[in-house]
């Protein structure tokens, strides 16, 4: 089967390309480039242009007519930075994205799966949430997938639009071809600056909050590797119609993690152990927008994809450590 992603060229998207080759499907990639990497999209169709852009998408579609899915992961995703930038946020993932819809429909191409976040999800005592947990983004990035979500069930329930949102937890790790992995010189999120640190970029790691109402007082997360998110997407493309049957409606809502928690602290004890050295830490204030952290339950995904996360934290932590240095290699060469 042939299948778009937008945003093909990131982190996220380059990765479920590689798990569609491995399954025997074939991926076109539409990236602005803005944040994506040219060569994580090497030997594959690169479409550079924006989601919101009919023209570019009406492009890919006349060129590729056979293309039966998309997977929909173009979008900015710092939540500091949406803090301090909603209007941005709001175009680059909304209002782009309402646009490209129109766009899917206008071609002839319904079926979108698209890429969700857990942050979407209220604080609970239990920090164990289900699809139907009650939802209070927390951030402008999350309430922009929140209304992503929204705009497709009302579409969905309007038109010819069918559309399975699967909402990520937190990704981490590399594809273990030693393709791609995480890559941004300025990294906001927990490993990459991890990561940073233990390659001297960073004097140390500051843990963001150290006094949330979770047992450890810092963030509670289900860091899911992200092979195990792209093997989910692979399970989506292949199950879109029986996903949507046994729900029996045109949208349906997915979690993708692991099912168990995972503090900043602890993650902060894993890395030093799968690294094999010890991390510089401080502890510090916590940032605009961030949540106290939730773990999915996954029963849902199990039960319509056959589905389920198989790699422990310290095979996607190694993989990631291992890929940070080849990166470095490459990139400072």
């Amino acid at each position: 089967m042939k299948v778009l992603i937008t945003g093909g060229a990131g982190y996220i998207g380059s990765t479920i390309a590689t798990a569609l080759i491995e399954a025997g499907h074939a991926p076109v990639l539409l990236d602005s480039l803005v944040r994506g990497r040219r060569e994580f999209a090497s030997g594959l169709p690169l479409y550079v242009g924006d989601v919101g852009d009919p023209q570019t998408v009406r492009r890919v579609f006349s060129e590729h007519p056979d293309i039966a899915c998309t997977v929909h992961c173009a979008a900015l995703a710092v939540v500091g930075e949406s803090v301090s930038d909603p209007i941005s946020y709001y175009e680059s993932n909304v209002t782009a994205s309402l646009r490209f819809f129109e766009t899917l429909l206008e071609v002839g191409r319904p079926s979108v799966i698209f890429s969700s976040s857990a942050s979407v999800y209220a604080p609970n005592e239990t920090f164990e949430v289900t699809e139907e947990s009650p939802l209070a983004p927390a951030s402008p990035y999350a309430w922009t997938k929140r209304m992503t979500e929204q705009m497709l069930t009302d579409v969905a329930a309007a038109t010819a639009l069918r559309a399975i949102s699967l909402r990520y937890f937190n990704p981490v790790g590399a594809d273990p071809t030693g393709r791609t992995g995480p890559y941004d010189p300025r990294p906001t999120h927990v490993l990459g600056r991890m990561l940073a640190v233990a390659q001297g970029d960073l004097p140390e790691f500051v843990i963001t909050g150290t006094d949330l109402p979770t047992p450890d007082g810092t963030g509670i997360r289900d860091y899911l590797h992200v092979w195990d998110l792209a093997r989910a997407h692979v399970a989506a493309v292949e199950r879109f119609d029986a996903v949507l049957e046994a729900e029996g409606a045109p949208s349906a809502v997915l979690n993708l993690g692991t099912g168990s928690g995972v503090s900043v602290r602890e993650l902060v004890d894993t890395f030093e152990r799968v690294s094999g050295r010890p991390l510089p830490v401080r502890e510090g204030a916590p940032r605009p927008g961030d949540a106290v952290g939730a773990y999915a339950n996954v029963d849902k995904a199990q039960k319509l994809l056959g589905w389920r996360a198989t790699s422990s934290l310290d095979d996607a932590l190694r993989s990631a450590i291992e890929w940070a240095g080849r990166w470095r290699a490459a990139t400072s060469a």
